[in-house]
């Protein structure tokens, strides 16, 4: 599909059709279903940050319903082993050959549920899957298929039983993004519906109605790939990104993987605003959810309590937009 306008009206229409079915089973959150929105669109990974309750697996459940695509899901425990996330070999007792059996990341949408459950080794096991999309199993290089994306949720690493991600897994994903407690309309508006003619504390998918297409997906992510980025806002995402590199309060700067990542995000949120340009406002609106994994915390700022977040605002705020 070319990249003309009429194409790209109808892209962005699409995608607030899927927007409005997601919202048929979650209440608000809205900035949160973008950003996840925004990684499908632009072929990424995805973590969801957020203490238990706040929704983080129903927006999950209700995009992969939403879509017409294989949907999988692990859920990550300490006794978790990486075979049961890629799959095993087994000999037939036929053919006395090995056979492969497939895991659940043979998929289009594969949640990992709770995944800083997991040690790191079980953890470790979607590295070449999130990379490379695809698996090698006893030597045989096996290709998933596509569309192909991680929705991974985790817990606040202050939670009990939790363990840090591997920093290259961290940056495999293309945004963090973070549930945050709901306002107080949004929060009655989901007690209501849980609590109206319904039994159970789950939220009902019923209403959400499959709107997009595994063609459809992979139409949109090209349209993406297609959006026009100048120069000038290829090099406000690199300076942006070097300037954590120096910032008092970070002892780790992003890489050039996050530059990459604040490019790719940008041009899906262009697509879904209807147009075929990157902004720098695309480039600032996504920074935050883009480097938040990618950077460490200095110990004075860890010892003051500080966040990422607020850190990295700081740093966004500093570098000049260019006018384009």
């Amino acid at each position: 599909m070319e990249a003309d306008q009429s194409n790209i009206t109808r892209a962005a229409d699409l995608l607030q059709k899927l927007r409005g079915e997601i919202g048929k089973a979650l209440v608000g959150q809205t900035a949160v279903v973008d950003q996840v929105i925004a990684t499908l669109v632009a072929s990424g990974h995805v973590l969801i940050e957020g203490v238990p309750g706040l929704g983080k697996t129903l927006l999950v459940r209700a995009m992969a319903q939403a879509l017409q695509i294989r949907y999988g899901r692990v859920q990550f425990t300490p006794d978790l082993m990486p075979s049961d996330i890629t799959g095993h070999a087994v000999l037939d007792s036929t053919t006395r050959e090995l056979r492969v059996i497939r895991g659940p990341i043979f998929t289009n949408a594969l949640l990992a549920d709770e995944i800083n459950r997991a040690p790191a080794k079980t953890q470790s096991a979607l590295l070449e899957v999130m990379q490379e999309y695809q698996v090698t199993l006893e030597g045989q290089t096996l290709p998933l298929p596509k569309p192909f994306m991680v929705l991974a949720t985790q817990n606040p690493l202050e939670t009990e039983g939790t363990y840090p991600l591997p920093e290259a897994q961290l940056d495999r994903f293309l945004l963090k993004v973070l549930i945050d407690y709901p306002p107080a309309d949004e929060e009655v508006a989901a007690v209501q519906r849980v609590t109206t003619n319904q039994t159970g504390d789950q939220l009902s998918l019923d209403g959400v109605k499959p709107c997009l297409s595994e063609r459809a997906v992979l139409t949109l992510q090209q349209l993406a790939a297609r959006q026009r980025v100048d120069e000038k806002v290829i090099e406000y995402a690199v300076a942006i990104v070097r300037a954590t590199r120096e910032w008092p309060g970070l002892a780790i700067g992003a890489g050039s993987r996050g530059a990459i990542a604040l490019v790719r995000t940008a041009r899906a949120i262009a697509l879904m605003d209807g147009r075929d340009y990157v902004t720098p406002d695309d480039i600032k609106r996504i920074a935050l959810p883009a480097l938040r994994h990618r950077v460490g915390l200095s110990p004075d700022a860890l010892m003051e309590g500080r966040k990422a977040s607020d850190v990295l605002a700081a740093v966004v705020d500093s570098v000049a937009a260019p006018r384009v």
